[in-house]
């Protein structure tokens, strides 16, 4: 849905993919996408990522734009723990760390809101990890239900800077066009600055269709 937006504005999109042995220019992307994996992938990434380190950290401080999901979440931190108990460091731009759980994963639904932006987000979650947050650190949201990061603190995902980080699939900006329009305008405001003429998030509203879930509850039927 992002691209789409953009390109709606007049906006020329272009997407790289950054992998393994690929440097990392912190001064030349508007908006980056960290995904996740089984461990097994991670473990690989991981060996990886310190060579960017630096310019990943950079990139967070200087607050470009960045969406972390599940793996890629708890890589930005400091460790996290696999299921086989075996601790795997993250690159540590971030101050939070994941624990393991035996034989059990959060798995289900999700609804989370956040009271800075005052904007609730759905979403679908499936995670073994249990992250905790540091001091510095900001949930992206709090459970109205689901497990969150670590079924303990009521806390979700992560807010840092232009960081957002969550263990939400669903796809999470296709259920959620206010993040969605939140991520690409503060991009773009980074980019060309705040007076930067951007269409209205009702306007943007009024251009979405509806969409079918097949295994995930729509957000009608989440209201219910």
């Amino acid at each position: 849905c992002s691209n789409t937006w953009l390109k709606s504005w007049g906006a020329k999109v272009s997407v790289d993919i950054v992998s393994l042995d690929d440097d990392f220019d912190d001064s030349y992307y508007d908006l980056v996408f960290f995904g996740g994996g089984q461990d097994y992938e991670q473990s690989i990434v991981a060996q990886n990522l310190p060579r960017i380190k630096d310019a990943i950290g950079r990139y967070i401080e200087n607050n470009g734009v960045l969406l972390a999901i599940c793996g890629g979440f708890q890589l930005l931190g400091q460790y996290y723990v696999q299921a086989n108990g075996e601790k795997i460091d993250g690159i540590g731009v971030m101050g939070h760390y994941t624990l393991n759980q035996e034989n059990n994963r959060y798995i289900g639904d999700i609804k989370i809101h956040n009271e800075e932006f005052d904007e609730t987000y759905y979403g679908f979650e499936n995670h073994q990890g249990r992250t905790f947050l540091a001091n510095n650190e900001k949930p992206l949201g709090i459970c109205l239900y689901g497990n969150g990061n670590n079924k303990e603190d009521g806390t979700e995902g992560v807010h840092y800077k232009n960081v957002f980080g969550s263990y939400f699939h669903g796809p999470i900006l296709s259920r959620n066009a206010n993040l969605a329009y939140r991520l690409v305008t503060t991009a773009l405001q980074n980019k060309y600055g705040q007076d930067v003429k951007l269409a209205s998030y009702d306007d943007i509203l009024a251009q979405e269709v509806p969409e079918e879930y097949a295994d995930v509850k729509s957000k009608a039927e989440f209201e219910k």
